[in-house]
């Protein structure tokens, strides 16, 4: 019985170790497509055939935009003391992340569109 809580004890010790390097092979797999150049962007299109230079630019853009927006109210909403104004800001964020759902939705169905086509 002893050496079943030994064994078991050894066990529960390598369990951690093993889901670590467990976690960082997935990293891995995903290199050989980066290898290929296959890029995929929304519906499954690679951006580099379809997008000039500069409608890759005005898109960076525009994501960036919205990532400085969501920092931003995510920073307010953490510095923020007054419980009411919080939820005031959760709200906001809330519907920005809805607004830009809604837009990529739209555009991964134009692209479905255009895909059929």
């Amino acid at each position: 019985m002893k050496h079943l809580y030994k064994s078991t004890a050894v066990l529960l010790l390598l369990l951690p170790i093993s889901m670590i390097s467990y976690a960082a092979e997935p990293q891995k797999a995903d290199e050989p497509m980066k290898e290929m150049g296959a890029h995929q962007g929304m519906g499954g299109m690679d951006m580099k055939c379809c997008q000039s230079e500069e409608q890759k630019n005005e898109h960076m853009r525009s994501m960036q935009e919205h990532m400085l927006q969501m920092h931003d109210l995510s920073n307010q909403i953490l510095s923020e003391k007054d419980a009411a104004k919080k939820e005031a800001l959760k709200k906001q964020q809330l519907e920005l992340m809805k607004a830009h759902h809604a837009q990529m939705m739209e555009h991964r169905q134009q692209k479905m569109q255009e895909h059929k086509k």
